[in-house]
């Protein structure tokens, strides 16, 4: 097999695993609006390296990286998405 085809594979591999692992969490997340054991600095993290992982993506030459392009897309808005809640359910304990 060719190393091209290879480093293909790799890449739709551990998108679909890295897809997999998180998305049923964040699906959780939004259901049921808890959020009392996540840490808003780990997910602001998170939604940056995703959104940078992206950026390098689209920038690859020749050719984008769809597999690393698509897999940090969904886990970024899957990350701003699960801050977003976490952000007004510790402001609604505040108040």
């Amino acid at each position: 097999m060719e190393n091209g085809i290879i480093f293909e594979i790799c890449g739709y591999i551990a998108g679909i695993s890295l897809i997999l692992g998180f998305v049923p969490q964040a699906i959780k997340t939004i259901r049921t609006r808890n959020t009392d054991g996540i840490a808003l600095p780990a997910f602001i993290m998170m939604a940056i390296g995703a959104i940078f992982f992206m950026i390098q993506g689209i920038l690859h030459k020749p050719h984008i990286l769809w597999p690393l392009f698509i897999t940090n897309l969904i886990t970024s808005a899957c990350s701003i998405i699960i801050c977003i809640i976490k952000i007004r359910n510790d402001y609604t304990k505040r108040e």
